[in-house]
């Protein structure tokens, strides 16, 4: 309201006053761009810490393109999947509806998140929210089979309408298109530092997670460890997308460097309950 009130007053004051021979007519587009406050260059980056088994971070952010900082502080692999509650909805109803096996309800919708890493590792993602209610959860099982947000990892979030314009989303290096049941990227992944813009088509829910396979490991290894978790793992996280649901797109930064890799997706299928890697959602792949 003040910037409104300034800028009428300036636009009377030049209105009573004697034109000058020669000076250039007030632009007025430049005045009404001065008047608005300008996007921010960069997304605003949240920061949230997992640990063993809890999140640490701000329960209320305004809307818009955001940038979360996943710092796992904990003892094993940890990822942050934010889900807005439609309807309504709030903590308390999700905890009472997830204590029934089966598919999560349907005003609970994964936007993505960052993904899991190692131990000390730190992960990211960007994505626009729009103002809502919603829930970050950890959904990893291991060790013990027991998934972490049945263990404390669930926290509320308020995303409140934002007061200015929203920064625009990252310019992508690689667009990676996630669906049933495969992994397309516009181009290969290199060394290096680069950002991957991730669609999910629609249809179920998918995430899409980087693994570094340990030297002379193989993607039988992983399998093998995934099926009976014992000893250390013969990958590192890396991390990537956590799951959202069709339609989402999210985009990490993420910087590679030499070894052998692999893409996959842990979620289960809507029809079979199987794992979509068990689908075929599994993609090796090697950086030079």
């Amino acid at each position: 309201m003040r910037t409104r009130v300034v800028v009428l007053a300036l636009l009377a004051l030049a209105a009573c006053r004697p034109k000058e021979q020669g000076s250039a007519p007030a632009d007025s587009t430049a005045m009404k761009s001065a008047a608005a406050p300008a996007a921010p260059a960069t997304p605003p980056v949240v920061t949230v810490r997992a640990r063993d088994f809890a999140f640490e971070g701000p329960s209320q952010i305004p809307s818009g393109v955001t940038t979360f900082n996943l710092m796992n502080e904990g003892t094993t692999f940890h990822h942050m999947v934010i889900a807005r509650l439609d309807s309504g909805k709030t903590l308390a109803d999700l905890q009472q509806a997830i204590i029934k096996p089966g598919p999560p309800p349907v005003w609970f919708v994964a936007v993505g998140g960052p993904n899991a890493t190692d131990p000390k590792g730190v992960s990211n993602a960007t994505l626009d929210l729009p103002p809502g209610n919603y829930i970050l959860l950890c959904f990893v099982d291991v060790p013990g089979g027991r998934p972490h947000y049945s263990r404390g990892m669930i926290s509320p979030l308020t995303v409140t309408p934002s007061s200015g314009p929203s920064a625009a989303a990252l310019t992508p290096d690689v667009v990676a298109t996630v669906e049933d049941y495969k992994f397309t990227l516009s181009k290969p992944l290199v060394a290096g530092k680069q950002t991957i813009e991730v669609h999910i088509a629609p249809g179920q829910p998918h995430e899409l997670e980087i693994l570094k396979l340990a030297p002379g490991k193989t993607v039988k290894d992983l399998e093998a460890w995934g099926a009976k978790p014992q000893g250390p793992p013969p990958f590192s996280g890396i991390g990537g997308i956590a799951p959202a649901g069709g339609g989402s797109v999210a985009s990490f930064t993420v910087d590679l460097t030499p070894g052998n890799y692999v893409m996959m997706c842990f979620l289960p299928d809507t029809k079979d309950r199987k794992p979509h890697f068990l689908h075929g959602m599994i993609q090796e792949f090697k950086v030079s």
